[in-house]
């Protein structure tokens, strides 16, 4: 079993920027046997990808309203990943979920459904 818990959230204005952390954990988890990402789901919407990153850290992939803005990166000493969001605007409103999934390939996921473990969230919301 894994476990993803997400840090970093809150308010911030447009323009302005957050760090999001998610922090795994596990019995005898290592993070490199995992393909990860991040999705979002906004009041009354979907959840929808937003940035995924595959198990060796050697290829990234990002929804098309946040390439250029967002950033995803790993450490796997420490078993963190992090969503650097820059450039942020009201549509970026939406609580955020740090998302893993065991690969045996050099795969990113962009499918909700591609995923097996999911953290609780954190909210970010981004005021005018």
């Amino acid at each position: 079993q894994v476990q993803l818990v997400e840090s970093g959230g809150g308010l911030v204005q447009v323009g302005g920027s957050l760090r999001l952390s998610c922090a795994a954990s596990g019995r005898a988890f290592s993070m490199g046997r995992y393909a990860m990402g991040w999705f979002r789901q906004a009041l009354g919407k979907e959840r929808e990808f937003v940035a995924a990153i595959n198990r060796n850290d050697d290829a990234q992939y990002y929804a098309g309203s946040v390439d250029g803005r967002f950033t995803i990166s790993r450490d796997t000493v420490k078993n963190t990943m992090s969503l650097q969001m820059n450039s942020l605007n009201t549509d970026d409103t939406a609580v955020y979920y740090c998302t893993a999934v065991e690969s045996t390939e050099s795969y990113y996921y962009a499918r909700l459904s591609e995923y097996s473990y999911w953290g609780q969230g954190t909210q970010v919301t981004v005021s005018s």
